[in-house]
């Protein structure tokens, strides 16, 4: 009886110190929750690191209705970018690094020390603030991150909203000494006098404009002189554009949702095809409510180098290459024909070929075809020519840029001169030559298979053969002491079939 009521006081205590430390975890992390949820300001001396247990988003800092978050995000798995984001949805809505990310890494820091600073091993600094000598580091319910001094009034030394990425939220001003660059880097957007500009980086050298949204001035007019324009995406559902001292919008660029009662998060986003859109959260999904090109053959390259758009979807301006096979025509290629033999290319022409927004292309007139090719022949930092001669126009459009997607049209007097690198076509030959060493390498290596296979067949024929022989009393061998079951089997598996 002692032996049993001494069993049961060690199951009760081992049941106790479980129950115990349990709790002790729940209670831990629901603490760390607690903390995670509350973190509303950074202040100085605060230092974080990325844990290598997060597998997308590390939260740092919550704004006071736990919308937007300030945190580590994990970029291409193991690189590291301070971001904001919209927490129902994990959209990142502004990055800190995004030109230059870190490695996710423990001996990675964040730290604010007046300035918001990532840094790394031997003092490299990732990213910074400018010298901020702020205080304390907020999040505001508009997705807004602050520096703060706590002065009386308190005053503001840094805002992301000032340093936009690819995105802008409601109510955020976009004024003309900021820029909107798509995640991949090949698109801005950026405002002129009057107007609202979408750039590609077809080169290193230049950049093509390839949309632009005047301001129709319908409600106020732009006054020369009295300050630049600046823009903002209005909670009434629009693009406004305004100039600096009015705010009558001199341009409304409406949204689908315009003038309607919505309480969901506007973003406009410069995406990584060149496209400008806007979506609102509907509490559950980002809705698409605005594209400023809504027909893709008309975006800057939705089909690649040395390509054609038509509605029945991508081809190729060779026509020796096959779009479908590897979904591009030509590999990228960038530079002018300046520095090197200007020999070095071949060309291409192309018949019923049109520029997609041609009317920011820069053309010459020109009174016959091969007047336009040479205009672009002898010109090293040209890269193509488009010659319209319909109605006698003779419109020369000039590319300064390698070749991107152009249209298909009906119309064969619309005529394409292309400049093409040596080396391009021959990456695809390459290719095709690599695949046909590896295909014959293929079909070598089954021939091998199937002659080794067929010699092994005959030679255990023979083995069997010499088997039975060896039982009849031709050859008694090594085989003399086999039992009749054996000998069943090689006969079976020697049966003819």
């Amino acid at each position: 009886m002692k032996k049993s009521a001494n069993s049961a006081t060690r199951t009760h205590a081992i049941q106790f110190l479980i129950f115990f430390f349990v709790f002790i975890n729940y209670l831990c992390s629901r603490t760390e929750a607690a903390a995670a949820t509350s973190t509303q300001e950074l202040l100085l001396g605060f230092k974080a690191t990325p844990n290598p247990s997060v597998s997308s988003f590390q939260s740092l800092l919550n704004d006071t209705t736990d919308t937007f978050s300030l945190g580590f995000l994990r970029v291409n798995s193991n690189q590291l970018a301070l971001a904001v984001i919209h927490l129902p949805s994990s959209k990142p809505l502004w990055l800190a690094n995004s030109t230059q990310l870190a490695p996710w890494s423990d001996r990675i820091e964040l730290s604010f020390n007046g300035s918001l600073v990532i840094s790394g091993p031997h003092s490299r600094v990732f990213w910074s603030t400018t010298r901020a000598e702020g205080q304390r580091v907020v999040i505001l319910n508009t997705s807004n991150l602050q520096i703060q001094k706590l002065d009386d009034p308190l005053s503001v030394v840094w805002q992301s909203f000032d340093f936009p990425t690819d995105t802008l939220v409601e109510n955020q001003n976009f004024t003309s000494t900021m820029s909107l660059v798509s995640s991949n880097g090949l698109y801005s957007m950026r405002l002129g006098s009057n107007f609202i500009g979408l750039y590609a980086k077809f080169n290193d050298k230049s950049e093509q404009i390839y949309w632009r949204h005047r301001a129709l001035e319908a409600k106020a007019d732009i006054v020369e002189g009295k300050g630049p324009i600046y823009v903002r995406v209005n909670s009434d559902g629009f693009l406004g554009t305004y100039q600096v001292g009015n705010n009558v919008p001199v341009d409304v660029e409406a949204f689908n949702n315009f003038q309607r009662n919505s309480s969901g998060l506007l973003t406009l986003r410069l995406e990584q095809d060149g496209n400008l859109k806007g979506h609102y959260w509907d509490g559950t999904n980002w809705v698409l409510n605005y594209q400023a090109i809504s027909d893709a053959c008309q975006l800057p390259s939705p089909c690649g180098s040395y390509s054609l758009c038509k509605q029945s979807g991508c081809s190729c301006l060779d026509n020796r290459t096959d779009y479908s096979s590897s979904g591009e025509c030509f590999a990228s290629t960038s530079g002018d024909f300046c520095s090197e033999d200007k020999s070095r290319f071949r060309v291409l022409r192309r018949k019923g070929v049109e520029l997609p927004f041609k009317e920011l292309i820069r053309y010459e007139m020109t009174s016959y075809l091969e007047q336009c090719e040479d205009l672009c022949q002898n010109n090293c930092s040209c890269w193509g020519a488009l010659y319209n001669n319909a109605s006698g126009s003779g419109f020369c459009y000039m590319l300064d840029y390698p070749i991107q997607t152009l249209l298909g049209a009906g119309d064969v007097s619309k005529l394409g001169y292309f400049k093409l690198r040596e080396d391009a076509g021959k990456r695809k030959l390459n290719t095709g030559i690599a695949a046909g060493i590896g295909i014959l390498g293929g079909a070598l290596l089954i021939l091998i298979g199937v002659i080794l296979f067929g010699g092994y067949k005959i030679w255990t024929s023979r083995r069997a053969n010499r088997i039975l022989e060896a039982e009849d009393g031709v050859s008694p061998g090594p085989y003399k002491n086999l039992g009749s079951a054996s000998f069943r089997s090689i006969e079976m598996c020697n049966a003819p079939r």
